[in-house]
């Protein structure tokens, strides 16, 4: 079953212009890793250093893995350090109605 990820981060003011070039240059090893349907970007409007990643995974075992990977590369302290508090991340299934 498909699962969508939000993963919700506040970046340090200083650091938005290097968290989104981050994102370019890692993003395309994201998309095309096993099991990502699909990766974007957002920003809220009201607030230019609130970012929010909305992404869908075939299963959260595969997102999962993909995050152990970015953990053991060191890509996911870089990103941390970018930040302005540690990031939330929801994880959502469909409901049949």
């Amino acid at each position: 079953m498909t699962v969508d990820v939000i993963l919700d981060l506040q970046v340090n003011p200083e650091n938005r212009e290097e968290l989104l070039s981050v994102f370019m240059s890692i993003l395309p090893d994201t998309r095309a890793f096993k099991g990502c349907q699909s990766v974007s970007v957002t920003s809220d409007e009201d607030d230019r250093h609130h970012i929010v990643l909305l992404e869908k995974w075939d299963q959260r075992s595969d997102y999962e893995s993909y995050m152990a990977w970015r953990t053991e590369r060191g890509d996911i302290d870089k990103l941390a350090n970018l930040l302005s508090s540690p990031p939330t991340t929801h994880y959502l299934t469909t409901v049949p109605i």
